[in-house]
């Protein structure tokens, strides 16, 4: 297929069957003393730093060494094409909000060595290139549509942020490719891919140009699955690992490797809101309710085995050994966006909300370049976060999304403006009909729950306001100093639909009292224990603020911990202090592992003293040592 050099660009995220649009990036503008000072890290520090990794370990030079700059054989994993996407995708989303010409030029350097390795036909992957050339499209669990997808979304990322079509070009070409060369027609091959990615990377790819051959290519991925095309020529792999073992529209069970799980909801996600097939929404929903209800831990991470980076059966949740990864979370927040726009549940923006501060947040350090794999609920103090890993798919990852992240707070539908997400911000909404309206919000969120919402404009309209489910009792939205509203749900959406005058004020306030959580009793490693929460946030104890016991022996007394703001810990957070029993084991046990119960067996040598609980996010960032989120209560 010829395509003409400068694509058509439609340049739309409306979905037909989807009820919200998100902004643009360049609609919000975040301002608070949380997210922005992680976003100006992002900006400054992470990709600057991931940049030079990049280089550092070759990953630039396949792409040399593809279009014949560097001899040399080509340099670490067979997927490493990914990590150089996923960084531009991120580097481009950060120049959406503004000038950084460092960063652009570096930008253009690694657009420039992927536009040169690209083959004539299309065919770009710098791992399958001279020796290898043959093997193309031969192991579909070695990630080439994988990397093309990272492709195609770096590069839908690059022209929002820049109207440059240089790597949309790149990517429509290697585009074209993979729809002649894959499908249901006659003369094309019937097979999917291992890790999935394309499918929502050509539904987006589509979203841009307008091209529906791409949007066709991504329900023909969808709908192949299941149906032994992937196959396993090696025999490595149980099909459900790439969720291969059913056909899509009959899966109910969240399981396989949960990235590649996550990754493949997002696409059916994405081709349900553009085609509206009801067995899609309906495998959707069973999938939703398998994870939330059964798979995920209370953080919100997913994936409990390290063995194949996988979901285990129902309640399986192991603490120390959770692989909980970092791109695990990452793409639930993904998944959860996009049921978010098709139904515009607060379900969904509860659990993105959640995930974003207890399951993604964890993954990086507090000074933005030093990165989890996994996100362990308990540990001894070995494990520590690393800047950089072989299989570096995580730091990229979370870069692209904290780039992206102000467009995760709000939305819009045919008349209403909707607040998913609170934070010192500003958004620009363009509703028919309407001039623009703006909202201002001014929060202390996560660590207070007042936030005040100014709208700068008029007209009648509704504002959608999130009340979280954390928040089950006590909220209240009122408007310009009048009675609080009544009816409050928590985990819905508040309407408030009036004639709007400029300078309006909404003061919406949502309780923060600490939370004991408890797990389902057939989570067996947690039984008789609880998590502490306040707001959206999760909290551990570490050994840094609680020294001279081990934390095993800590008993929380039924007295409900208290919160303080320690502005000069870990950035400034809101600790917890709770009193509690150090019940150390009884002289009776000496060298024994076992011993056979006594009349007294119950005796424990018992002290009691206050402890500290800061949150789960802000972990690892002292010196090591053990590491608890599930507390003895009693």
């Amino acid at each position: 297929m010829t395509r003409p050099a400068q694509p058509v660009v439609v340049d739309t995220t409306k979905s037909t069957h989807a009820r919200l649009e998100p902004l643009t990036l360049s609609d919000v503008r975040l301002s608070d003393a949380f997210w922005e000072p992680r976003r100006r890290l992002n900006s400054e520090k992470t990709l600057p730093s991931q940049y030079r990794y990049l280089e550092e370990t070759g990953r630039l030079d396949n792409f040399r060494r593809a279009s014949g700059k560097l001899g040399g054989a080509y340099q670490g994993i067979y997927f490493n094409d990914s990590d150089v996407y996923k960084w531009l995708e991120a580097a481009s989303w950060t120049l959406a909000g503004g000038d950084d010409p460092a960063l652009e030029r570096m930008v253009n350097t690694a657009i420039s060595e992927v536009e040169d390795a690209q083959e004539p036909d299309g065919y770009l992957n710098t791992y399958f290139m001279f020796e290898r050339a043959r093997e193309r499209w031969t192991d579909f669990d070695l990630h080439e549509m994988y990397c093309a997808g990272h492709l195609f979304q770096a590069a839908v990322a690059h022209y929002r942020a820049t109207r440059s079509t240089r790597l949309l070009d790149v990517a429509t070409r290697f585009a074209d490719h993979i729809c002649d060369t894959f499908g249901s027609g006659e003369g094309k091959r019937l097979a999917i891919d291992g890790h999935e990615e394309i499918e929502m990377a050509l539904v987006e790819l589509f979203r841009v140009t307008g091209d529906r051959r791409y949007l066709e290519e991504a329900e023909f991925f969808i709908s192949a699955r299941g149906r032994g095309t992937l196959g396993d020529p090696y025999g490595r792999f149980d099909p459900s690992y790439s969720q291969d073992h059913e056909p899509f529209s009959e899966q109910d069970e969240a399981v396989g490797h949960a990235v590649r799980a996550m990754y493949l909801y997002c696409g059916a996600a994405d081709v349900y809101a553009e085609n509206g097939d009801p067995a899609l929404a309906a495998a959707l929903e069973r999938l939703w309710k398998n994870m939330t209800t059964r798979r995920m831990y209370v953080s919100g991470g997913i994936g409990a085995h390290h063995e194949g980076e996988a979901f285990g059966k129902d309640y399986e949740l192991p603490n120390e050994r959770a692989y909980t990864e970092t791109c695990a979370a990452i793409g639930s927040v993904m998944w959860n966006w996009r049921m978010l726009a098709i139904e515009g549940g607060a379900r969904y923006s509860d659990l993105i909300e959640h995930t974003l501060y207890n399951a993604v947040l964890p993954g990086v350090s507090l000074d933005g370049q030093h990165y989890f794999y996994q996100n362990p609920l308990a540990d001894d103090g070995s494990h520590r976060r690393l800047p950089w890993f072989g299989c570096a798919c995580c730091p990229p990852n979370f870069a692209r999304l904290l780039a992206s992240l102000p467009g995760y707070f709000y939305g819009k539908s045919e008349d209403a403006l909707w607040v998913h997400l609170y934070a010192n911000s500003e958004a620009v909404f363009h509703l028919e009909g309407h001039d623009p309206v703006l909202l201002r919000q001014s929060s202390r969120y996560p660590w207070d729950g007042a936030v005040e919402i100014t709208v700068e404009g008029e007209g009648e309209f509704s504002l959608m306001l999130r009340i979280p489910s954390w928040c089950a009792e006590g909220a209240t939205v009122a408007v310009n100093g009048g009675q609080s509203e009544a009816g409050i749900s928590p985990g819905s959406y508040f309407e408030l639909r009036r004639a709007w005058n400029p300078g309006d004020t909404v003061r919406l306030y949502l309780p923060m009292p600490v939370r004991l959580v408890e797990s389902h009793p057939y989570v067996a490693e947690n039984r008789g224990r609880v998590a502490l929460m306040r707001g959206p946030l999760l909290y551990c104890v570490e050994v840094a603020d609680n020294p001279g016991f081990d934390l095993r022996e800590l008993v929380l007394d039924g007295e409900a911990p208290s919160a303080r703001y320690a502005p000069d810990l870990l950035g400034g957070v809101a600790v917890l202090e709770a009193r509690a029993h150090i019940v150390e084991p009884d002289s009776g046990w000496n060298e024994n592992l076992y011993r056979v119960v006594g009349p007294n067996s119950g005796d424990h040598g018992d002290s009691t003293r206050e402890v500290v609980a800061i949150p789960y996010y802000s972990w690892a960032n002292r010196e090591p040592g053990a590491m608890l989120v599930w507390l003895a209560g009693r």
